[in-house]
């Protein structure tokens, strides 16, 4: 039976549990999502085509809805000095970007001030903040560690709520069996179970941790995007049980377009239509871990064919420098979207 979550809206209490579950009946992510597309194409009287004509809404292509952002993670790639946010918000500035997805680790501090100011930076430049990439792990058999991890999202959440942005990344998390990153790379994502447990009790403590921040996450009313990363997302199936785990339209899918290592478009396919945001990924100059050769115009035509309308953010992932880098990715983005 998938989790409920009501659609009142309340503050967790002084007294009350972080996360505390909830089962009231509620409106359907695919519900809440169609209504809200219908919504905006009421009040489109027309739409700019990919070659520059005018077209009705009604025949409007994914590439007129789409927008586009630039994750500040294209100009760091987590070496020791930090490239500022404000930076980024001057670069999507100048490339004509709608938004910036920001990277948790990114950010120099979690002071008020802080954030009012990356808010306000972005408002004067016209970009929008459209998602906090934030980092937390639900797969440990630790139950003080997970509810740590839970309170970690929380907080994520407030903060995103603090700056205007109306969604989060969310990882499942991963077994930790591999403890470094190249080698788990090296074996293309895949790890061992950690002993003395099962693939399905990950599964149902994701699940479980989800579910506990999923009341924070409405009332907030900012959306968890939970991404096709390693670990327990790392094929199609396993993202889709999670989500699927739930019937609410504040949880829905990540698509990163370069996480899917084998055959990527007929996974990406399957995951499209829980699709609520998009990472975009580029490796101009090579990548650090593996390089793909990205079909965009392809991707393009999977996104379409679901009516995604949302944000397509750039996550240039290669060697070359971001300065040259990042506006090549956007004119390759431009391109391909517009040519659906």
């Amino acid at each position: 039976m998938k989790h409920q979550i009501s659609q009142q809206f309340r503050s967790v209490g002084a007294s009350e549990s972080v996360g505390t579950p909830r089962t009231e009946r509620n409106l359907s992510r695919r519900e809440f999502l169609g209504a809200a597309a219908l919504a905006a194409a009421s009040t489109a009287g027309c739409v700019t085509t990919g070659t520059g004509g005018r077209s009705p809404s009604s025949t409007a292509t994914n590439a007129a809805a789409v927008k586009l952002g630039i994750s500040t993670y294209s100009y760091w790639h987590f070496t020791p000095k930090k490239y500022p946010i404000e930076r980024v918000i001057d670069h999507a500035a100048e490339l004509n970007v709608e938004g910036v997805d920001i990277l948790h680790h990114q950010m120099e501090r979690e002071t008020p001030d802080y954030l009012q100011s990356l808010k306000r930076h972005a408002f004067v430049n016209g970009v929008d903040l459209i998602s906090l990439s934030i980092h937390q792990d639900f797969v440990d058999p630790d139950p003080e560690v997970r509810r740590q991890q839970i309170e970690h999202t929380v907080h994520c959440l407030e903060l995103a709520h603090e700056m205007g942005i109306p969604s989060i990344r969310l990882n499942s998390g991963r077994w930790n069996t591999i403890k470094s990153f190249d080698d788990l790379m090296a074996a293309r994502g895949v790890e061992p179970v950690l002993p003395g447990v099962t693939e399905n009790e990950g599964f149902e403590w994701c699940i479980d941790a989800i579910e506990r921040c999923l009341p924070r996450a409405e009332s907030l009313g900012v959306a968890m995007a939970l991404e096709n990363h390693w670990g327990l997302t790392r094929t199609p199936e396993g993202l889709l049980r999670i989500v699927d785990a739930f019937d609410s339209p504040w949880l829905g899918v990540l698509m990163d377009t370069g996480n899917f290592l084998e055959d990527p478009y007929a996974k990406l396919e399957a995951v499209a239509s829980h699709t609520i945001f998009v990472q975009a990924k580029t490796y101009n100059g090579g990548g650090k871990w593996y390089t793909l050769d990205l079909d965009y115009v392809r991707i393009a035509r999977i996104l379409q064919r679901v009516g995604y309308r949302g944000y397509v953010s750039l996550e240039m992932e290669g060697e070359e420098p971001a300065e040259t880098a990042v506006p090549q990715s956007i004119a390759m983005l431009r391109q391909a979207f517009g040519s659906v």
